[in-house]
């Protein structure tokens, strides 16, 4: 299911002169008077649905105060969400459930003044944290930088405003060993500046395991967490905390012994995925060789219980996590951890992941055996993953550039995704209309259930003979025989077709 920018909220608002939203804060407060305060910051993918869960639980009373920047990226989701409209699609029904709660029990406000860090028992750090890649012309990575001046300028001004008995919660996915050299000091620095004891506050981490789909709510309430605290006392408010919020009775709480340790779960975690697709490249490409399926191959080595998590050839790696978290890993080595060099398999995971798509699209190019110039492309899917309508990092955006760059013509469908915001492109969700275009190549992008059973072979059967790509195995033996009876067929990773 989807999660992704609701276009139809994001409009041109007005961002006041005047930026101080107090008195709204101060009225929020009154209608919420002896709750604990949690104050989210950031208010997106993460930081959203988080809000509407800490207002949601019954464990805790809490006034729930999402904070964002007061920018033309930022400032219309606050003025949406206060106006009754959630500013992210989203297709798992507890969102609009949740929001809508939050929004009877008056329970959430979504604000840009940093005021709301000093009436906060909790802050919640769910801001983006980038990575800045510079690739060669085959996307190949050739060095990439960590810039933390917006994060540490976030934690300053969490630092600059809050009481100095506050517990700092960090979901930021950051490089390990951010919490203890970067947000503590940081933290320390501020509340003696102002006067205020350096020693009473709490700075714990827990890094977020959400997953977009249906369940994503569950990804954050039910599901299991890890934590650490910068010291013991920390770590135990983090653990209080936590327990009013995930369903600590179905899915128990980790404590590891420090903020590092946290940190470099989250990126090992993703880091070993990450490895594991790129090691899957290498050998698609060997299987394309000696015309071998490598999916039956695959499901094969599935069988063992200790090979099931064995990944299957790809168009490539998208997401916010994958494309990135192993260079968070490596940067940390170098920057923070004295003697420490690279590390050199998890970047070249990386490198090798960003190139997917460009060897997706030289696999068509050979195999379509004429130019791409003014031929009809139908891409069904732009999301990077089945069943979600999140196109952040898409590996698919990277194959619409190289069609592009060869002159093909390309129709767009994704029943999840309206608006293809990174490309500034209108997406179809009618496969009939898509279907009746005619186009000369269909591709097959993402693991979408509707691209799976019938419906699609059904389609696909009526078209006149066409090219039809498959990048990523979704397409089963029989439909693939079925379709050879009219079309061309090609899967990414089966050597034999």
């Amino acid at each position: 299911m989807s999660f992704s920018v609701n276009p139809n909220t994001q409009a041109h608002v007005a961002i006041p002169s005047d930026l101080n939203d107090r008195a709204t804060i101060d009225a929020f407060l009154a209608v919420n008077l002896g709750k604990k305060v949690v104050v989210v910051q950031g208010l997106g993918f993460v930081g959203a649905v988080m809000s509407l869960v800490c207002a949601n639980t019954d464990l805790e009373a809490y006034a729930v105060i999402g904070v964002d920047l007061p920018d033309e990226a930022n400032y219309w989701k606050i003025k949406t969400l206060n106006e009754g409209a959630f500013p992210l699609s989203a297709e798992d029904p507890k969102i609009e459930q949740f929001y809508r709660s939050a929004r009877e029990r008056h329970a959430f406000l979504a604000t840009y003044d940093p005021y709301a860090y000093s009436v906060a028992d909790v802050v919640i750090v769910d801001i983006n944290l980038d990575v800045k890649k510079r690739s060669a012309p085959d996307m190949a990575l050739v060095d990439f930088d960590v810039d933390l001046s917006g994060f540490k300028a976030a934690i300053r001004t969490i630092g600059s405003n809050c009481a100095e008995d506050v517990l700092v919660l960090i979901e930021t996915t950051v490089p390990p060993g951010t919490s203890e050299k970067v947000a503590y000091p940081i933290l320390r620095a501020e509340l003696t500046a102002r006067g205020l004891s350096p020693d009473r506050f709490c700075l714990g981490h827990s890094y977020e395991r959400v997953m977009p789909g249906p369940n994503y709510v569950d990804s954050i309430q039910s599901f299991y967490r890890v934590y650490s605290g910068i010291d013991t006392r920390s770590a135990d408010a983090t653990e209080t905390f936590l327990r009013t919020v995930i369903r600590t009775d179905e899915y128990p709480l980790t404590r590891l012994g420090s903020t590092t340790a946290t940190e470099m779960a989250k990126v090992l975690e993703n880091s070993y995925r990450a490895m594991n697709i790129a090691f899957m490249v290498e050998w698609s490409r060997f299987a394309e060789e000696a015309e071998v399926n490598l999916y039956e191959v695959v499901q094969a080595i599935r069988m063992r219980s200790t090979h099931a998590n064995m990944m299957l050839p790809g168009v490539g790696v998208g997401g916010y996590c994958l494309t990135k978290d192993p260079l968070l890993a490596s940067w940390a080595r170098q920057n923070f951890f004295a003697g420490g060099g690279p590390l050199g398999q998890s970047e070249a995971a990386v490198s090798i992941n960003d190139r997917m798509p460009g060897y997706a699209f030289e696999h068509l190019s050979r195999h379509f055996g004429r130019t791409l110039s003014a031929v009809s492309v139908l891409l069904l899917g732009v999301s990077y993953r089945g069943d979600v309508g999140d196109t952040r990092y898409s590996p698919v955006a990277h194959l619409f550039d190289r069609l592009c760059d060869a002159g093909a013509s390309i129709v767009l469908h994704d029943p999840f995704v309206k608006y293809w915001e990174e490309k500034s492109l209108p997406v179809t969700s009618d496969l009939d209309a898509v279907m009746a275009a005619k186009p000369d190549v269909v591709i097959i992008c993402a693991g979408h259930s509707v691209y799976k059973g019938a419906l699609l072979a059904e389609r696909l059967m009526a078209l006149a003979p066409t090219f039809i790509y498959d990048t990523i195995g979704i397409l089963g033996a029989e439909m693939v025989a079925c379709l050879q009876t009219r079309h061309t067929v090609k899967v990414l990773g089966r050597g034999d077709l």
